[in-house]
């Protein structure tokens, strides 16, 4: 009986000892995809900076300026050509209701309707 329980108890160290080994090689290799993830997180980082100061060198205002300047026939702006505000011509009238003006333009209804029936009511 002591023997029997002697084995089972080895059995079980070994199966915990086989367990616990399996949990650490699995935690080594989601420690290892981490490290690899933010490996890559950080170039993409790096990318996302070298790529914004390209932007923004690309977008410099003089470089947009000499670019237009040398490939576009465009002429230049006259301040003189400007105007104020209080010049400009008053704002048009809203558009009309073309069936509402149509109706104002008709007999009113009690008018006709007196003619017809002679009492006026």
């Amino acid at each position: 009986m002591l023997r029997i329980l002697n084995t089972i108890v080895v059995l079980a160290l070994i199966a915990a000892a086989g367990s616990v080994y399996h949990v650490k090689y699995e935690s080594t290799l989601q420690a290892e995809k981490i490290a690899k993830l933010r490996g890559e997180i950080r170039q993409e980082k790096e990318a996302i900076a070298q790529l914004r100061a390209e932007w923004s060198q690309l977008t410099r205002p003089d470089r947009i300026q000499a670019l237009a300047s040398r490939h576009l026939a465009l002429k230049s702006f006259d301040l003189d050509r400007l105007d104020r505000l209080d010049k400009l011509p008053d704002r048009p009238p809203p558009p009309g209701d073309p069936i509402g003006d149509m109706l104002d333009d008709m007999e009113p209804r009690d008018a006709i309707n007196g003619a017809e029936t002679g009492d006026g009511l």
